[in-house]
């Protein structure tokens, strides 16, 4: 283990870790090794939607019933 790595305790439902245990074996990989990659997908989408929503902060607000009446008009609706 790196001198870089934290340790931590999570509790895990018993079924999840024995999925994770045979996940391990199955890929030669430690379960800290799957956590870590599951946890980390998971950050970046985050950052993925935090990053959209940053890009379109500027844009105009558009209301329910004027997105309705534009469909409408545009006989989408």
């Amino acid at each position: 283990m790196s001198a870089l790595t934290k340790r931590t305790t999570i509790y895990l439902d018993p079924a999840m870790h024995q999925a994770l245990q045979h996940k391990a074996l199955e890929t030669s990989r430690s379960v800290s090794d799957l956590v870590n990659d599951a946890v980390r997908k998971t950050l970046a989408e985050d950052a993925e939607d935090l990053a959209a929503f940053q890009e379109r902060v500027n844009e105009p607000l558009l209301t329910y019933e004027s997105l309705l009446k534009e469909l409408k008009a545009d006989g989408r609706l």
